[in-house]
């Protein structure tokens, strides 16, 4: 059940992932006026008339809380597009549900539409800026003028006093230019700074990735920025900077963590979890299908929106149903089972490897993770027995 008027997961280190997901994304309608390269959804211009209605969407809604009250973040397409999106939204405030939403910055972001979703309520908002440049974002986006009217919408947002998220996808687009994009981020007055890292899929295409050796680049980069930045800094489809965070906090002996003493597996299931792996989120590793659950237009289930396999959809059964029966979703809460070195790796209940990128670059989400540099220590005794021993 969930806790009206609670904070959502008061007692978030007790969350049993097989049970109820940490974060429900609810992609209100595939309708957008951008043409992102990268773009999961392959937006459309205009509403598809198979997306759930009002009644649909609160039955939802209703749903989601039952599963023990967890974030709620509309989006798109651009989430704007929808013409009953704050009625929805002030609907899950007034339950006690923690809802935030990711728009698209296009004239549709009006200061009254800001300043609505502020009286309703809504915890965050989220733009998405993917360069420091016009030159960079612009291209990425798709369209001209894309990044004057993402910082003019940001400039607005935050007059106003709303919590303000910058969500940055890191590509071959803006790898050179992360420093530049940092300082932009500090300068804007975010909040939050959420890290993606490109998925091959949709129109994000496996030549656009950075290599595995600049992910690890990237991650150790982050937690240094994490030390001094005004910001949060959070991860999406980057699960092995949790594995970074926790072997970085190790060398340095952090709050007298010392690497040969940590219970990688009961970390996460400790008050304490936050502290140590200093991500400040979800007390246990969150992944596609594992503590999150993606929600289509048309109601179709998702373990995420870069994991494209329908697993049931809500109109047929319960979102709960769905979420804690099927056995796609079973496959990837178990990390035991992944294959190659993230079945054996000591990170695989931290970490497990974004399984995604595992799908959209090998058709398998059970394979390791395809951009990670690191060989567990299973694997480094193998190697390091004498084959006569």
């Amino acid at each position: 059940m969930g806790h009206p008027g609670g904070h959502p997961h008061s007692a978030a280190s007790t969350i049993d992932y097989n049970e109820n997901p940490f974060i429900v994304i609810w992609e209100v309608t595939r309708a957008c006026q951008l043409k992102c390269v990268h773009c999961r959804a392959d937006a459309q211009v205009t509403p598809d008339p198979r997306e759930l209605n009002h009644e649909e969407g609160i039955n939802l809604i209703d749903q989601i809380y039952e599963m023990n009250n967890p974030m709620l973040v509309f989006t798109g397409g651009d989430c704007m597009m929808r013409e009953d999106l704050f009625e929805l939204a002030d609907y899950a405030v007034k339950k006690g549900m923690r809802v935030s939403m990711v728009p698209s910055a296009t004239d549709n972001v009006t200061k009254e539409k800001m300043q609505r979703a502020k009286d309703v309520g809504l915890s965050r908002w989220g733009f998405s800026l993917d360069g420091p440049t016009p030159e960079i974002h612009d291209l990425f986006r798709g369209t001209p003028g894309s990044f004057d009217l993402t910082v003019q919408k940001i400039r607005e947002l935050v007059e106003m006093g709303m919590p303000l998220q910058i969500n940055t996808v890191i590509s071959r687009y803006n790898y050179d230019h992360l420093e530049e994009m940092a300082k932009l981020v500090a300068e804007l007055g975010a909040v939050m700074w959420y890290i993606f890292l490109l998925v091959p899929t949709g129109r994000g295409q496996a030549d656009a990735c950075i290599t595995p050796a600049e992910h690890e680049k990237v991650f150790r980069w982050l937690y240094d920025l994490s030390k001094t930045a005004p910001f949060d800094i959070k991860t999406t489809a980057s699960q092995h900077y949790r594995r970074v965070v926790f072997q970085q906090k190790a060398r340095e002996h952090v709050d007298g963590v010392d690497k040969h003493e940590i219970n990688y597996e009961d970390t996460l299931t400790k008050d304490g979890a936050s502290k140590v792996d200093g991500l400040k989120r979800a007390p246990k590793g969150v992944n596609d299908g594992v503590g999150f659950i993606f929600v289509s237009h048309i109601g179709e289930v998702l373990p995420s929106g870069l994991l494209p396999i329908v697993v049931g959809n809500v109109r047929e059964k319960p979102l709960a149903e769905i979420y804690r029966e099927s056995p796609v979703l079973r496959d990837l809460r178990n990390p035991d089972n992944y294959k190659g070195k993230c079945g054996v790796c000591e990170f695989n209940k931290v970490c497990g490897g974004s399984r995604s990128r595992a799908y959209g670059m090998t058709g398998d989400y059970m394979e390791s993770e395809p951009f990670c540099v690191y060989i567990p220590e299973a694997m480094r005794k193998k190697e390091a027995t004498p084959v006569n021993a």
